[in-house]
């Protein structure tokens, strides 16, 4: 059974009064939708209270989903409109990090030792090039930044983008398109490379 038929049958179980069932679909995505957040809302304590109204909202609301679309991309729309409303409201653009998050990466050990073989130079470029990178992210706007973070931080596929923000394929794609052109446009002159070249 896949992911996304477990997921069916625990919001059928939620649809029919089950209120463990719920529980279980936000221990299984309370970490993923946390750091989806916290890469739109710098504010550990925002993202807390955002996290927590994305399942409410999600509870409330889980009368009318047909299953359309993976309960995921469902509750990541849904987490990503509250973070979009949250900004709006406080009229202030809030960057987001594109350092990946470090409890989630595999293979530390592996890590270590490659480490090992970088120089300070290559140290110093590599956090000039993470620093260019957030810089580039929170300088785009909202609806680029967003499909960006779902595309290369979350891994979520085109569809599931579309269905996430609301818009057709080809509009995700186009967003892609241009948040990737911008980030690359920020790191040519640190990279040294031409407008005409790929890295």
């Amino acid at each position: 059974m896949s992911d996304r038929e477990i997921d069916q049958l625990l919001v059928e179980r939620v649809q029919s009064g089950d209120k463990q069932a719920f529980g279980l679909l936000v221990s299984k995505y309370q970490r993923k939708l946390h750091r989806l957040l916290a890469r739109l809302v710098r504010d550990p304590a925002e993202v807390e209270d955002l996290a927590q109204e994305t399942f409410i909202k999600a509870y409330r609301a889980l009368g009318s989903f047909r299953g359309e679309s993976a309960f995921y991309t469902w509750l990541y729309r849904i987490g990503v409109n509250t973070a979009k409303n949250y900004l709006a409201a406080q009229v202030r653009r809030v960057p987001v990090s594109a350092m990946a998050d470090l409890g989630d990466m595999e293979g530390a050990e592996g890590a270590e030792r490659l480490r090992d073989f970088d120089t300070p130079e290559r140290q110093l470029m590599t956090r000039q090039i993470a620093l260019t990178v957030d810089e580039a992210m929170a300088g785009l706007p909202n609806e680029l930044r967003e499909a960006i973070i779902l595309r290369e931080l979350e891994g979520l596929s085109y569809e599931d983008i579309a269905s996430a923000m609301d818009c057709p394929i080809g509009t995700v794609r186009s967003r892609i398109f241009r948040a990737r052109e911008a980030i690359a446009a920020r790191l040519r002159p640190l990279l040294g490379t031409r407008a005409d070249e790929r890295w």
